[in-house]
């Protein structure tokens, strides 16, 4: 080798050892710091696909949560307004409405009870009468119903069945049977009202049919195998059925004491 030649080698080997001590000594022969930064490097690149999984995980979860809160909430909605507060103007007490009772009473007047029953003992519904009141309602339709009023303090109710009768239909009765008792509810004025009715069976007195009364559109006689058809309530027709189970025996009564109740 010329002395060129070895001079041009010492300057390689000049060159190559700053590079190679750049990061210091090693004594056990490696660069500590390439090792290092390569394992850090390394290491990096490792971790950085776990925390995506991570976070990709717990984003899951926390999505999962809020769903399962949300159905929680629609499913259990008194839960989960538990703790809500009433907005502002608005109580978190219903108002309580007010509610009175009232008792009125009336009855069917009967006409012909006598005069229905055959030799054979048989009774003819269609041959006896009952008197009722029509009213329009607020569509204009005509509704058929029993006569009857409020009871005054102190009064009987079968004088009320008695005056009411009279005042509604130009009738004159007298009580000499119970039909039955109803009750229902209504709103009046805002009011609630709890109202019982106590029906009579009422025998032709005298008297002629007429719509003085400025409540009452309409009065006529019905034959009483038609009165079920003919009642709009379905209360009163309850009524009905069993005056139709009762009229048979008291039209035999009436005939056996020699009551004539023509009309």
């Amino acid at each position: 080798m010329t002395n060129e030649e070895k001079s041009h080698k010492s300057r390689r080997r000049r060159r190559r050892r700053p590079a190679a001590q750049k990061g210091g000594h090693n004594p056990a022969g490696g660069n500590t710091d390439a090792a290092q930064n390569t394992d850090d490097s390394s290491g990096k690149k490792r971790a950085q696909p776990a925390q995506k999984h991570h976070a990709r995980k717990h984003a899951k979860q926390h999505s999962s949560k809020q769903r399962t809160s949300k159905q929680s909430s629609q499913q259990h909605p008194k839960h989960a307004n538990k703790n809500a507060h009433p907005r502002r103007g608005h109580s978190s007490q219903r108002s309580v409405m007010e509610t009175r009772t009232e008792t009125s009473a009336g009855g069917l007047v009967l006409s012909g009870l006598a005069e229905a029953v055959a030799e054979n003992g048989t009774v003819d519904l269609s041959s006896i009468y009952v008197a009722l009141i029509g009213r329009l309602d607020r569509r204009g339709r005509l509704l058929w119903s029993m006569p009857k009023g409020h009871v005054e303090p102190d009064e009987e109710h079968t004088l009320t069945a008695e005056r009411e009768v009279w005042e509604e239909t130009g009738i004159h009765g007298e009580v000499f049977e119970n039909l039955g008792v109803i009750d229902y509810w209504f709103v009046s004025d805002g009011v609630r009202i709890h109202k019982t009715v106590h029906h009579h069976l009422l025998r032709f007195v005298d008297g002629w049919l007429n719509d003085e009364d400025p409540e009452v559109t309409e009065v006529a006689w019905i034959p009483a195998s038609e009165l079920m058809e003919r009642l709009a309530y379905a209360d009163e027709r309850k009524l009905a059925r069993r005056a139709h189970d009762l009229l048979p025996e008291l039209a035999r009564a009436e005939k056996e004491a020699g009551r004539i109740t023509p009309r």
